[in-house]
């Protein structure tokens, strides 16, 4: 006998955060998007109580069992212990590098800035957005441009007095790749981002005037 509800952590087939309805004709139901009707509601309705809650959830499945949206994957997969890691870091390289570029701007010396590209390991248009957002919100370093066709970030650093803080620059990159794919890739785009890196081109970087 098949389930008439089932969720998708149950069900690897299922986008992330739904369940699926019905015995025959199965609908999918986008629990977020639920949620956020229901929020509305109680919003429009302008006082919360549990009626209004409880109208809201069942007003909202209606609406999303009569009007169902197409199914669309966008190969974002979650994973918890790696959301958890990747929030971690980027606090911690926020904090680091704020101060370090603190420090630069206040007590050191002027430092040469350069523009350095980072060949990454996944291709996926989703993976090459998060991973250059991720990489833009710590200070000290902003993605410029992304070259979907290689899979090449261009960053803008600095720091880049000498060849070693190139490279930490792109071991920075490709740590933040890696927690990003952990976090919300497919298994086969965590199975790549285990592999080492890619080589980089010998004119990757050039100084910017």
């Amino acid at each position: 006998m098949r389930r008439i509800l089932r969720f998708s952590f149950r069900n690897a087939d299922l986008p992330p955060l739904s369940c699926e309805f019905g015995t025959r004709r199965r609908r999918v139901i986008d629990l977020p998007l639920i949620a956020w009707l229901t929020v509305i509601w109680v919003l429009l309705w302008s006082t919360l109580t549990w009626a209004n809650v409880l109208t809201g959830l069942v007003v909202s499945v209606v609406v999303c069992l009569a009007f169902p949206l197409p199914r669309v994957d966008l190969g974002l997969r979650l994973h918890l212990w790696g959301i958890v890691c990747l929030v971690g870091y980027l606090f911690h390289d926020m904090y680091t590098s704020g101060v370090k570029v603190t420090r630069q701007i206040f007590y050191g010396l002027p430092h040469r800035a350069a523009v350095i590209g980072v060949p990454l390991r996944c291709r996926s248009d989703l993976m090459l957005a998060a991973t250059a957002v991720a990489v833009s919100n710590v200070p000290g370093g902003s993605i410029i441009e992304v070259r979907r066709a290689t899979a090449t970030v261009f960053l803008h650093v600095l720091d880049a007095d000498r060849p070693e803080e190139l490279e930490a620059a792109r071991r920075k990159v490709w740590r933040i790749e890696e927690l990003t794919v952990r976090a919300f890739g497919t298994p086969d785009e965590i199975a790549r981002v285990a592999e080492p890196p890619p080589p980089t081109q010998l004119a990757a970087g050039r100084p910017a005037p």
